[in-house]
């Protein structure tokens, strides 16, 4: 088995925590943070359920100490709260010591702050400086002039595939020699345009998700970030670093089929996993727990089943849960969020429940774990896919 980057760092907010321990709390005794939409005024608030966080732009200025001359949008503040937690929780006391890099997800950027003051623009020529932050690459500036970080610095917008994306790019980076630390990871808010959007793409559901349930209606969006600091043996060895687990496998492709749907075989998926296999060395009986992207929609769970049915021929596949109940989809983040919750699962031997499951899919007899199961874990799977058929898996494995 290939050894695999150091993971020392993790940091997140979500619908159901600010905290990497609230987070888990959350998934362990179903604490769902899928609700009636509060913080934007919008048509469809009675309507829709979303995961959304619990604080309004000016508490999380506030949190952050920020001016009015920050222009941070939504998606670059909760952004900065999870990269500074996980910052401080590999214990990184000077950010540029060695060659470190950042490299941020994001699907929707600062759509929030273009929502708020784009027809104002037109006799407010002034306010300009804050359609500025609409750009995806002003979300990562910002969180690295708040880290405080020289080094390399770039995006990836990939829809919701993103953040795995980030996360495979930070790993080949160290395993090249590139960089020696990396913090990766994705964050998104959630905005008028992006809940209008999906509405429009008729795949929201006016109840709670239910991943691979026959009856499954569509998704809940949410809103996130979380990042995880990645460093090479060297710094952990110089450092005597704590190891939390390694990112050991990843692999990306594209069915080529739909600009927002999976084919319907799952062929990026199946390929996206067969190139994890080949890079971690692991064989698919090793793996004890598969975080599924789990959408909730008639189209990927269908896709991503056939595609594990495939990974696995006649073999028993491991169990398996959607964690998106909890928090909705949360888009470019969720890869970044469920990064930390496989790495969770490996320390603390738990398979989370697959909320809200109650009919299996009459297309393949695949059921998901439904209630919190202890079990030792060695190895998680990890699947993230995003529009325009860009498929991601990562491989996250036990540090022995």
């Amino acid at each position: 088995m290939n050894k695999g980057v150091a993971i020392t760092g993790m940091g997140i907010i979500s619908s159901i925590g600010n905290s990497v321990e609230e987070n888990y709390i959350s998934l362990i005794e179903n604490k769902i943070g899928v609700t009636r939409i509060e913080n934007i005024s919008t048509v469809h608030a009675n309507i829709i359920k979303v995961g959304e966080i619990k604080k309004t732009n000016d508490e999380l200025v506030n949190e952050l100490k920020l001016t009015e001359d920050n222009n941070f949008s939504r998606t670059a503040m909760i952004g900065t709260i999870a990269a500074k937690q996980a910052v401080e929780n590999a214990g990184i006391t000077s950010i540029n010591e060695f060659r470190t890099g950042l490299i941020s997800a994001t699907s929707v950027g600062g759509m929030d702050m273009t929502e708020k003051h784009y027809y104002d623009y037109f006799t407010h020529p002034e306010l300009v400086k804050y359609i500025t932050c609409h750009d995806g690459g002003d979300v990562a500036d910002k969180i690295a002039e708040e880290l405080g970080l020289k080094g390399i610095v770039t995006t990836i917008s990939t829809a919701c595939s993103s953040a795995a994306n980030a996360i495979m790019l930070g790993a080949r980076l160290i395993k090249t020699g590139k960089l020696d630390r990396v913090i990766v990871g994705g964050t998104d808010g959630l905005a008028k345009f992006t809940i209008n959007g999906f509405k429009t793409l008729m795949i929201l559901s006016d109840d709670y998700n239910k991943p691979f349930d026959n009856n499954r209606k569509g998704l809940n969006l949410g809103e996130a970030a979380a990042y995880l600091v990645l460093e090479s043996d060297e710094v952990v060895a110089k450092q005597n670093k704590k190891v939390l687990a390694r990112v050991s496998g990843y692999g990306n492709a594209n069915d080529a089929f739909h600009q927002t749907a999976s084919s319907e075989n799952g062929d990026g998926a199946y390929l996206a996993m067969k190139k994890a296999f080949e890079v971690s060395g692991l064989k698919p009986s090793q793996i004890d727990y598969i975080n599924v992207h789990g959408t909730a929609t008639p189209n990927n769970d269908l896709s991503e089943g056939r595609a594990i049915k495939r990974i696995y021929e006649d073999e028993k596949v491991p169990d398996f849960s959607s964690t998106k109940p909890f928090t909705g989809h949360t888009l470019a983040a969720a890869a970044a969020i469920e990064a930390v919750y496989s790495v969770l699962a490996i320390q603390n031997s738990v398979v989370y429940p697959n909320l809200n499951f109650e009919t299996p899919m009459e297309e393949f007899d695949l059921k998901p774990q439904t209630s919190l199961k202890n079990k030792n874990i060695e190895h998680v799977l990890s699947n993230s896919f995003g529009f325009g058929g860009n498929c991601s898996t990562l491989i996250f494995s036990k540090c022995n």
